[in-house]
């Protein structure tokens, strides 16, 4: 009997095969060339562009179990995860597709046939729903499937002036494809409490939802209407694990196979003895989204993926310290989930070293985040009036510190204190909205430029070419002419233009017609269109045959750094080890940029020897190789497939002798002696885990070199050397500058104890205790603090107070010998002083600093120290 989540799975997968499927295989999280979507939320993504039209497959239907994220943006299930039984960040979705080809009745068939012949579901267990006007559902589940017509329920629109608004009616957006669906539920039976779809009590657990048979049959435009597609098509999802609990006969998602041993593992690292803890359920669930990101090129960061992920890990993490977590854990947990998933899914085995590290760098550096954290908010409850903390400063605490809401509202409750969830939840709103008006997530697709024409690219081998121009645009849509002056776009039966693809940028140059001339400025891919932006500098008319001509002098500078980039890679992954992976490139004319995955600074020495590895290579003046195959030829060949790109069945394939093998669909040198040379001009990190170098090529190299030499020279005319001896030269230069900023430090130090000296002299008597109240004008900033040190040693037992102009600021600093700290807080003193000359502070009782803006007020505010010390003493 099929049960486990690994065999439900695979007999999916076969199912549809033999229902003349294509099986694919899963697609990353980073959805390919879409920015719209945060993550891959659903098995359809994939599969968007061939829904809309604006690609085409080999095949007609497919079928997949795709890997998805759900936790940004606005699928996000992030806050119920671990506290319902089946919301989770990450999840497989079994699905089969039609592109056009079978519609209701066979997708109906397909899913009744798998769920009760090989899955052996037993059929009064079902019931469906569909859409309230979905007639031909309604009576094929009725009259052919046999479902008893009281277990078939119509769910209409939430309200009558909100038409195609039902849960039972799907949209890819605001506008794009939509249509009716048909739901199927598993009836888990009277002992558990709920009711079924559409009932007051459907959000019971009861009746559980396990797929959605989609039947995309419309084009909703931005007005409304609802154009039929030319094409009906069906889109299919069922949650693995949801089926999963069904055939191992548990109620949460979180007691089948794979969560139990991940609950299990992370319980043992965290010596936690209760398994059903909801911590553990977080944290079994974070692993899994954790981990696949990484696999798919999402880092840690502020902002984004990135933002998303280090969310989760941050959460997962904050979970383990609940469980009184001794030391960083959460990436132990990768080889379980390896030992898991690692079949299905070999990239984390693969991988599982990247992972384990980006996760423990996070871990080490949230840790400081923690510490950061509660000294901040000591700082805010120290200030606090009244018993709640404002909701600004909660989320100056989130947003900036990266503490989280949670963790605040716990120490607050230690403090019987609490947190304006109010405000904090208004502040989060804000930023969202600021978030949404920033992005470009949400795009209307029918506000775009459309075009379903396909352009033929014939520039691998080109640089000109006679085409014909089967589409215009200007600002406004459409057009059949633009006139000189007019920006505008053109689309090409066939072109050398190359589109932007893969980091190398588009092709520029010249499209003639008999009446005019179009200067290009770009190309991009406009579906299967490539779409030349620029400017008309005379007449052209749609349909006119024209000459299209490449750039060729820059061209040839973007195909140098392009084969570059692909030698630089594996020279990387020769130099560092197996898990650099491209993160993104750029290759244009000027330079070529690299961004790959790597944990630390890449070494001088380790830079030389990926410097010279590259150059190797390109005076050994290899051949390039292009060869088409399919995708699975080329993954046997050890192509290295790019991040964030997407490729079709047939993939072209790269290579450079046998040193670098990639798929790619970019332009390149015939050898790599073209190249000419490469210099590295710069390496550093731009993320947690993500470096960045930057490097030119052929002239550009040479022009660097010489620009190299002529610093060199200046610098050695500068220090009154020669090229040879410059390096000794300026290291006696710096020697020298050390010995002497050591022995102004020194005459510094001197001075300022010599100025604590005179000051002792000025100290008064409040009510019986020594008080020094002092503007040491003229003073470094930098020795306030030993002269207080050394000002409370002389009077043995006293307070000091000392302010500081430094131009438009002022420094202030607070001491407080310990046998008076129970009278006079050197915190409260310096705050006290602080507002006075515009700013504020805080600090020890015994020691405290602070700054200001206002160092007119510095005379004002000190005279107001002797009242307020008398009162406290």
């Amino acid at each position: 009997m099929i049960k486990s989540s690994a065999e439900i799975r695979q007999a999916f997968l076969n199912f549809f095969a033999q229902k003349q499927h294509q099986i694919v295989a899963s697609s990353s999280l980073v959805p390919g060339n879409d920015a719209t979507l945060l993550f891959t939320n659903a098995g359809m993504v994939p599969f968007k562009d061939v829904f809309l039209g604006a690609e085409t497959r080999s095949y007609t239907r497919a079928t997949s179990s795709q890997r998805c994220v759900r936790a940004g943006g606005k699928h996000n299930d992030l806050e119920n995860v671990g506290y319902t039984a089946r919301h989770h960040t990450f999840f497989e979705m079994l699905g089969n597709f039609s592109f056009g080809d079978y519609f209701k009745i066979d997708a109906i068939n397909f899913g009744w046939e798998f769920l009760t012949s090989v899955l052996g579901l037993p059929k009064e267990k079902l019931l469906v729903t569909v859409y309230e006007t979905d007639n031909e559902a309604f009576d094929h589940w009725a009259n052919v499937i046999g479902v008893p017509v009281d277990r078939i329920i119509r769910i209409g629109d939430k309200s009558a002036d909100k038409k195609f608004e039902s849960d039972n009616f799907w949209s890819m957006g605001d506008t794009g494809p939509c249509g009716p669906c048909s739901e199927i539920f598993y009836d888990h039976g009277e002992e558990i409490w709920g009711g079924p779809p559409g009932s007051p009590e459907e959000d019971g657990d009861r009746f559980i939802e396990i797929w959605n048979l989609v039947f995309m049959q419309f084009n909703r435009q931005a007005d409304g209407t609802m154009e039929p597609l030319p094409k009906p098509s069906v889109d299919t999802g069922m949650g693995l694990e949801r089926i999963a609990a069904i055939m191992q006969g548990v109620h949460s998602n979180y007691e089948i196979d794979i969560f139990q041993g991940l609950i299990k593992a992370a319980a043992d690292l965290l010596g936690c003895e209760d398994l059903e803890h909801k911590s553990l359920r977080v944290i079994a669930d974070h692993i899994r989204s954790c981990s696949f990101m990484i696999t798919d090129g999402v880092n840690p960061s502020n902002v984004g993926r990135g933002f998303v992920l280090r969310r989760i890990i941050r959460r997962a993490v904050r979970h383990g310290h609940k469980l009184e977590a001794k030391s960083h854990f959460f990436h132990q947990l990768v080889s379980a989930l390896a030992e898991q998933m690692g079949e299905a899914y070999p990239e984390l085995i693969k991988q599982q070293a990247i992972i384990e590290k980006t996760l423990r760098i996070e871990e080490e550096q949230f840790g400081r985040t923690l510490d950061r954290g509660m000294n901040l908010l000591s700082d805010v409850i120290a200030n606090l009036t009244g018993d709640v903390i404002p909701g600004k400063d909660v989320f100056k605490l989130y947003d900036t510190y990266g503490f989280p809401a949670d963790l605040t509202a716990d120490i607050a409750r230690e403090k019987e204190l609490t947190i304006d969830q109010d405000g904090f939840d208004s502040e989060m709103q804000a930023q969202r909205e600021r978030a949404q008006k920033a992005s470009n997530f949400g795009t209307d697709y029918n506000d775009q430029i459309k075009s379903d024409k396909t352009t033929h690219f014939e520039g691998y081998d080109n640089h000109s070419f006679s085409s014909t121009i089967v589409e215009l645009f200007n600002s406004e849509g459409s057009v059949s002419s633009l006139n000189a002056g007019d920006k505008g776009v053109i689309v090409l039966d066939n072109s050398p233009f190359y589109a932007e693809s893969g980091g190398q940028v588009g092709d520029t140059g010249t499209i003639t017609t008999d009446s005019g001339i179009f200067k290009v400025t770009d190309t991009v891919k406009l579906g299967n269109a490539f779409a030349h932006h620029g400017v008309a500098e005379s007449a052209i008319q749609l349909n006119a045959r024209a000459n299209a001509a490449i750039d060729s002098a820059r061209r040839s500078n973007i195909v140098k750094n392009h084969s570059a980039t692909h030698l630089l890679h594996e020279a990387l992954r020769q130099v560092l080890g197996e898990h650099v992976i491209q993160k993104g490139s750029l290759c244009d004319p000027d330079k070529l940029r690299f961004d790959f995955s790597h944990f630390e600074g890449v070494t001088a020495v380790e830079l030389r020897q990926v410097e010279q590895l590259v150059n190797d290579n390109i005076r050994a003046n290899f051949i390039r190789e292009t060869a088409l195959m399919d995708i699975e030829s080329a993954k046997e060949k050890g192509a290295m497939a790019l991040f964030g790109e997407k490729y079709d069945d047939e993939v072209r394939v790269v290579s450079l002798g046998s040193f670098s093998t990639e798929l790619c669909g970019g332009v390149h040198v015939e050898r790599t002696g073209d190249i000419g040379l490469l210099k590295i001009t710069s390496e550093a990190g731009i993320a947690a885990g993500t470096r960045r170098i930057e490097a030119v090529t052929g002239i550009a190299a040479m022009t660097y070199v010489d620009e190299q030499a002529d610093k060199l020279t200046t610098i050695a005319n500068l220090v009154k050397s020669d090229a040879v001896n410059t390096v000794s030269k300026v290291e006696q230069l710096i020697a020298k500058s050390k010995q002497l900023e050591k022995e102004i430090a020194q005459l510094k130090q001197k001075l300022a104890s010599q100025a604590g000296s005179d000051l002792i002299n000025s100290a008064i008597n409040i009510n019986g205790v020594k008080a020094l109240i002092a503007d040491v004008e003229g003073s470094d900033p930098k020795a306030l603090r030993e002269m207080v040190d050394d000002l409370k040693n002389k009077l043995g037992s006293g307070v000091v107070l000392l302010a500081l102009a430094n131009g438009a600021k002022v420094s202030l600093i607070a001491g407080v010998t310990k046998d008076l700290i129970s009278k006079v807080k050197a915190g409260d003193l310096v705050k006290m002083v602080a507002e006075q000359v515009g700013g504020k502070g805080g600090g020890r009782p015994d020691m405290a600093q602070a700054g200001g803006t206002q160092p007119e007020n510095i005379a004002t505010a000190l005279a107001s120290v002797e009242a307020w010390l008398a009162d406290k003493l």
